[in-house]
């Protein structure tokens, strides 16, 4: 097999799926690379709040994903027949170690963080896609205008219905799948008061 390249992506004229993409594409920390019906989908690396709120959002989940004995990690490869999904944050009932994928039946809750240029992506398309293959839990954080929200939704008769909310200033609480507090304001890098003084 020839090594692995993205100039195949120029190339190859037959649909893509979740396993050619596996495949033919090689691993990279820069832009996302999924398969949505048929087609690859990129999406550049995201701001520097986007990947706090990351980064902050997912230590405290796994911690408490653990604890429930549940697996969360980040950006991790979860293919639904021959799409291949790359969620913000995942969170599995099987550990991932050794493994490149993840089956989107091994997913108790998919995480977005919404990125202001995709929105639609995070707000609307993915909650839908998830939903149509069963996920049982949706989490999304919102930053906009640097206000952190967050929303855990549950399905239910195949869509998804809210669960849990809150804004950041105040506390948001969930029992299901497994229990977590935050308050998202906590979610971003602020200097103190103090710092900028002087």
């Amino acid at each position: 097999m020839p090594a692995k390249s993205f100039e195949v992506l120029g190339r190859r004229s037959d649909a893509w799926t979740a396993g050619a993409a596996l495949d033919l594409l090689p691993e990279n920390s820069g832009p996302r690379v999924e398969v949505l019906r048929g087609c690859v989908v990129i999406t550049p690396g995201s701001d520097l709040d986007r990947r706090t709120v990351q980064r902050e959002l997912g230590y405290l989940l796994k911690q408490a994903a653990r604890r429930a004995r549940l697996w969360l990690y980040h950006e991790v490869n979860v293919v639904s027949d021959d799409d291949l999904f790359i969620p913000d944050i995942a969170v599995l009932k099987v550990p991932g170690g050794g493994r490149t994928a993840m089956s989107i039946g091994q997913a108790v809750l998919l995480g977005e963080i919404v990125s202001p240029g995709n929105r639609r992506k995070d707000v609307i398309d993915r909650p839908r896609e998830y939903a149509a293959v069963g996920v049982p839990f949706f989490l999304r954080v919102d930053l906009r205008n640097r206000v952190p929200t967050m929303a855990l939704l549950e399905l239910v008769d195949g869509e998804y219905r809210p669960l849990a909310a809150a804004a950041a200033g105040s506390t948001f609480a969930m029992r299901e799948p497994f229990d977590f507090s935050i308050d998202p304001a906590e979610l971003l890098d602020e200097a103190e008061a103090s710092e900028g003084e002087g």
